[in-house]
């Protein structure tokens, strides 16, 4: 308790230094808009011809969309964690998902700071609205990692109409508001969001805010408004729930961006779009319906399909508006990025993200990253994954992209080259010996790395 009011001491002593030292220039807001298990390439930007997301487009029309822009992880919590921390899952101590009911274990360590935490010091409104899962006590849900609002639900999914957890017995309501639990029986929950959203918006035009939107779509279980059900009835199931409750997803999204534009705030509003991970192939998500594109793998899997997703950043006026950019680039980019477009002071020096502000600014500044890497699970077999330049390098690889009851094939390492092989249909492991072992030395030294780094607290 004591280490956690000092920690919070010296954020409001930095809070108070930024607002004075930065009180001529008005600071830009920033809002994160965080999708749920949304495919490789579901968006009509990305070439998808029978889906209707005309929201997530306008943003790419209006700013930088990534091509090669990487998760943090194939799954909901590490890839958060990763996000909010600006640090690899496994360096913040999230390598898998955290609790989604309370007395479960797993969470993002209260010691972590979090962009919230960053913006709240630089004198900014923080707001989480949607999914948090990265914690169910009171000392790591929302408002003890620097959010003033939360609203949203604390857990991995809910039914969006009841807002009940229903994994495992007993069925769990999971509707909180600053960590006291609230009830809105029969309202979509996405709807719900864009109130909230609306209502802090207004509350904090005249001042700098900050918004995290946890979106819980299109997670299952696929819950589309009506219209859009019929409006994809042809589409062969499951593609047409899919479709359905994405365009349902689009439409808060749109809502969400007309409040800023109401108050007219869209040219002094940096927004980010991002998927948390590749689309899922579980049961409860009628083993499919997202795709992956030429990607193989889905949610889970370390393939391109897991974690190679749709990313956007728009800010007009100030930002390119309708380019494009293939640069490598990563979840833990968004950190340092917002940071230095917003002229923020930076908490947590020790991170792996790297400001895209060159890369934004211009479509021939080199990737800010020679080597990415991934580790995903607190077992004897985690999966991992090193990219370099065009090789990446899988450990205990699987391909979750099947569905059904198609047989998950799995490899103790694949190694494939993007630039020839963006499918990764060729396992060239036993053929270039020499690039496993150099990318398996990249891995274990980077992990070794982690380990000591987390064991001194850095």
């Amino acid at each position: 308790m004591k280490l956690m009011l000092q920690r919070f001491t010296v954020i409001a002593a930095l809070g108070l230094v930024c607002a004075v030292g930065h009180s001529a220039a008005p600071k830009p807001n920033v809002i994160v808009i965080l999708t749920d298990d949304q495919g490789a390439v579901d968006v009509g930007c990305y070439g998808a011809e029978d889906l209707a997301t005309p929201a997530i487009d306008s943003l790419a029309a209006r700013g930088v969309r990534f091509t090669q822009f990487y998760a943090a992880a194939p799954v909901c919590s590490p890839s958060r964690a990763g996000l909010l921390t600006g640090r690899y899952p496994l360096r913040c101590g999230v390598p898998g998902n955290c609790a989604s009911q309370a007395g479960q274990r797993g969470a993002l360590p209260a010691s972590e700071v979090t962009m919230a935490e960053m913006f709240k010091a630089a004198g900014y409104a923080t707001a989480h609205i949607g999914k948090w899962h990265l914690g169910y006590t009171p000392e790591t849900m929302p408002n003890a990692q620097g959010f003033d609002l939360s609203f949203g639900h604390m857990g991995g999914c809910i039914d969006n109409w009841s807002h009940f957890f229903y994994w495992h017995g007993p069925n769990i309501h999971d509707l909180h508001r600053n960590g006291s639990e609230v009830f809105a029986d029969g309202r979509f929950f996405g709807s719900l969001m864009v109130e909230e959203a609306a209502q802090f918006i207004a509350a904090n035009k005249d001042k700098p805010f900050f918004i995290y939107f946890a979106i819980n779509e299109p997670h299952y279980p696929y819950q589309p408004n009506v219209k859009w059900l019929e409006r994809f009835k042809k589409l062969p199931y499951p593609r047409n729930l899919y479709a359905a409750f994405l365009a349902t997803m689009d439409e808060r999204i749109g809502a969400l961006l007309h409040c800023v534009d109401d108050v007219k705030l869209r040219e002094r509003t940096i927004v980010v779009f991002q998927s948390d991970n590749g689309h899922s192939t579980e049961e409860r998500a009628h083993f499919g319906g997202g795709s992956a594109g030429p990607y193989r793998g889905a949610k889970f899997s370390l393939f391109e399909g897991g974690i190679r997703l749709p990313a956007i950043i728009s800010w007009p006026g100030h930002l390119p508006e309708g380019a494009v950019r293939g640069q490598m680039a990563h979840g833990c980019d968004w950190l340092p990025t917002v940071a230095e477009l917003a002229g923020v002071k930076l908490l947590q020096p020790a991170i792996d993200g790297k400001s895209l502000v060159p890369v934004l600014k211009s479509g021939d500044a080199p990737s800010p990253h020679d080597v990415l890497h991934w580790y995903v699970g607190d077992g004897k077999n985690p999966q991992w994954a090193v990219r370099e330049g065009d090789w990446k390098l899988i450990g205990n690889a699987w391909d979750s992209g099947a569905g059904g009851d198609k047989k998950t094939q799995r490899f103790p390492l694949f190694l494939s080259n993007l630039a020839e092989d963006v499918g990764e249909k060729k396992n060239l492991a036993a053929e270039r010996p020499d690039v496993v072992e150099r990318l398996r030395k990249r891995h274990d030294d980077w992990v070794r790395q982690c380990e000591s780094q987390t064991s001194n607290g850095q």
